[in-house]
């Protein structure tokens, strides 16, 4: 009996005491899955603004580039001429007349009183370079013109006759004749020189970089006071002159 009662009591205590280890490892699986679980986030669409945090403000669009205009562009290196103190002329190819060319165009560009004009390339901010010539020749003319007009005519006529009877004889004869020539003729011819002097010169001028900023041909006949190559070099002159007072009044003073 005793042994039955212990066995009973000792069968109790095991059980409860599964039991209690029954019940805490279930009680450290629900804490386990409480520290893991997911967080929970709520759906939105994505042009919905999310109302838990504040809408951020749209940045402003950037604007359009511009193009802005540099020296690097063709419209701009004519405005170069704005900043332009000192030029040296460089030789002109085209042999010994461009060599007068050369000298008249330096004589012209001083008168100007517009650039400092140097003999030393190394100081020069710009460089004018170019060709000219300086031709004499004789050009020469010859015309002529005729008038012909000749008329000719002929008539001739002749009739002979001869009889003899018991040498009795006698005879007769007629000739008439008709002639007529008439001519005109009439010759002029012409024979005309002219000496004629013309000049032609290209020029242009670079930066330091061998940009053209530039250029200009002029030509001439010569003008009623001087020669050809000399009213080239004075065309030049104006032609620069005029050009450099245009871009003065489009840029504003914004060089000088």
């Amino acid at each position: 009996m005793r042994l039955a009662s212990r066995g009973a009591a000792l069968s109790t205590m095991i059980g409860a005491v599964l039991a209690v280890m029954l019940a805490a490892v279930a009680l450290g699986q629900a804490q386990n899955r409480a520290s893991v679980a997911p967080l929970q986030f709520p759906l939105q669409n994505p042009g919905q603004a999310n109302p838990t945090q504040p809408a951020t403000p749209a940045a402003n669009p950037a604007p359009p580039a511009q193009a802005v205009a540099t020296d690097e562009t063709p419209d701009a290196l004519p405005v170069q001429l704005l900043t332009v103190k000192r030029i040296y002329v460089d030789r002109l190819t085209g042999g010994e007349t461009a060599a007068q060319m050369h000298d008249l165009i330096i004589s012209s560009l001083q008168s100007a009183r517009l650039f400092i004009l140097t003999e030393n390339p190394d100081r020069a901010d710009a460089f004018l370079r170019g060709a000219a010539e300086d031709l004499i020749y004789t050009d020469q003319f010859q015309s002529s013109d005729g008038i012909n007009a000749h008329v000719g005519g002929g008539d001739n006529e002749s009739f002979g006759t001869n009889t003899r009877f018991n040498g009795a004889g006698g005879g007769a004869s007629r000739s008439s004749g008709r002639n007529m020539n008439i001519g005109i003729g009439e010759n002029e011819s012409s024979n005309t020189r002219e000496r004629k002097h013309e000049a032609l010169a290209t020029v242009r001028i670079v930066n330091k970089d061998g940009d053209v900023i530039w250029s200009t041909t002029q030509e001439s006949n010569g003008a009623k006071f001087r020669g050809a190559s000399a009213d080239v070099a004075d065309k030049i002159m104006h032609q620069l002159v005029g050009d450099v007072e245009k871009l003065r009044r489009n840029d504003n003073g914004s060089h000088r």
